[in-house]
C-alpha cells in the first residue's frame, strides 16, 4: 500500500472507523477487528472481487455499494460502513485493497488492546513469541509453510498461546500466519511488534546482551535512546551469551554494535590481511 492514492483511501477509512466506533468497548472493537480481517480473508481468496472493487472505470460510490450488498446483514454496521468507505476510495493496484483491509483490521485489534490497557503486554508477547519461533527450526518451518493449511497452523498457535497471552496477541499472530502485507511469517511478526509500539508512540529498540540487564541499566539505555530519537523507546531484549559482552542495539535501519564478539571478529579479520 505504498502509493499516495492508496494511502489516502486508507486514511479516509480510518476516519470513518473512528466516527463509527468512538464509544465502542474493547470487546466491540475486537468483534469489528475480526469482521474486517474476515473480509481481508475473502479478498485474499477472491482476486476477481479485488479487481471489481478497485476497477478505476467504476465510480467509487458504485464500488462501495457493491461491497455493501455483499456485507449488509452479515456484519456489524460499523464494520460495513468502514469497509464501504475503504472500497469507495481509489487504489493503484487490486493487491493494495487487500493490504489496506488487512492493515485496517490490525489497527482495530490494536485499538481493542489499547482500550483494555493491554498494548504493552501485546507488544512484549508478540516479540517473545517471535523469539520462540526463531529459536526452533521445526516450529519456524511449520508456521512459515504457506503450503500447510492455515487452519492447522492457527490451531497450533492457539495451543501454544491460549491462556498465556492476550487475545489480541493470538489474533495478530494469526494475521502473521497469512503473511501480513505480503511478508513471511517472522517478518510479519516483527512488523506487528513495530506497529504495536507505534500505537504507543514508541520506537522499538532490539537489544542483544550477553547477560540480563539490571533495571537501572535498562532505564539508562532507554533514556539515552529516547534522547537520540526524540520519542520514548520500547526495549525488546535478547540475552545471547555468544556475544561474550557488550551490547548490540538496532532501531529501524540503525545498528549500534558494541559487542565483544564484533570486536574480536574485526581484530581477527585485521590480522588476516
Amino acid at each position: 500500500m505504498a502509493s499516495s492514492v492508496s494511502q489516502q483511501a486508507y486514511n479516509e477509512a480510518v476516519a470513518k472507523l473512528e466516527a463509527e466506533t468512538s464509544t465502542a468497548s474493547a470487546a466491540q472493537l475486537a468483534t469489528v477487528a475480526d469482521e474486517i480481517l474476515s473480509v481481508a480473508g475473502l479478498l485474499r481468496a477472491q482476486p476477481r472481487l479485488r479487481r471489481a472493487l478497485t476497477d478505476p472505470s467504476r465510480p467509487g460510490a458504485d464500488r462501495g455499494e457493491l461491497l455493501r450488498s455483499l456485507l449488509t446483514s452479515k456484519l456489524a454496521a460499523a464494520t460495513v460502513a468502514t469497509l464501504v468507505a475503504l472500497a469507495s476510495g481509489r487504489f493503484s493496484r487490486p493487491a493494495d485493497l487487500l493490504d489496506a483491509t488487512e492493515r485496517l483490521g490490525v489497527e482495530v485489534v490494536l485499538r481493542s488492546a489499547e482500550k483494555g490497557g493491554k498494548l504493552g503486554d501485546v507488544e512484549d508477547e508478540l516479540f517473545r513469541f517471535g523469539q520462540i519461533v526463531g529459536g526452533s527450526a521445526e516450529l519456524a518451518v511449520t508456521l512459515s509453510d504457506p503450503g500447510a493449511p492455515a487452519g492447522r497452523r492457527a490451531k497450533l498457535v492457539e495451543e501454544l498461546l491460549k491462556g498465556k497471552s492476550q487475545p489480541a496477541t493470538v489474533r495478530l499472530v494469526e494475521v502473521a500466519l497469512e503473511g501480513f502485507g505480503g511478508r513471511g511469517f517472522e517478518a510479519s511478526l516483527t512488523r506487528l511488534v513495530e506497529l504495536t509500539a507505534a500505537k504507543r508512540d514508541r520506537e522499538v529498540a532490539y537489544v542483544t546482551v550477553a547477560r540480563p540487564l539490571t533495571d537501572a541499566d535498562e532505564q539508562a539505555l532507554s533514556g539515552k535512546l529516547a534522547e537520540m530519537y526524540g520519542r520514548p523507546v520500547s526495549l525488546q531484549i535478547v540475552v545471547d551469551p555468544a556475544i561474550i559482552g557488550g551490547v548490540s542495539v538496532r532501531v529501524g535501519s540503525d545498528l549500534y554494535d558494541g559487542t565483544i564478539l564484533r570486536r574480536l571478529t574485526a581484530a581477527k579479520q585485521a590480522f588476516a590481511k
